[in-house]
């Protein structure tokens, strides 16, 4: 069943309004943050301790065992966590001069609360 001329004209504002939030949010995060190799390696070194604790707890097999597989279980988990979270890249590498001081963006909900807002006032 073929799209009356105002849906279609509906459907193409929708469309329009989703590639620009799309590109809005892809041009925001783009580049913002990277994976650190340094963390990588120090969260794969504590993901593999953290395996190896595991199974020696396995092995142990008492009490003991078991908190030491909770220990190894999560040194596994911060060692994901830390291997897998970005780092913020900064200009320099001392993290920015003292005499600039950047005000605080806006949260996540108040950013689309403004859309939202945005969006009706258009109407």
């Amino acid at each position: 069943m073929p799209l009356s001329e105002q849906e279609q004209r509906l459907l193409d504002e929708m469309e329009r309004h989703l590639m620009q939030n799309d590109a809005d949010v892809v041009s925001a995060h783009a580049g913002d943050r990277a994976l650190s190799y340094r963390n990588l390696i120090y969260g794969a070194v504590l993901l593999l301790a953290g395996v190896g604790g595991l199974i020696v707890g396995v092995v142990v097999g008492n009490i003991a065992g078991i908190i030491i597989g909770v220990v190894a279980f999560a040194a596994m988990l911060g060692g994901l966590m830390l291997a897998l979270t970005p780092v913020h890249q900064s200009g320099g590498r001392d993290g920015g001069s003292a005499t600039k001081t950047k005000e605080p963006s806006p949260s996540f909900m108040d950013r689309m609360n403004d859309r939202w807002d945005r969006r009706h006032e258009e109407r």
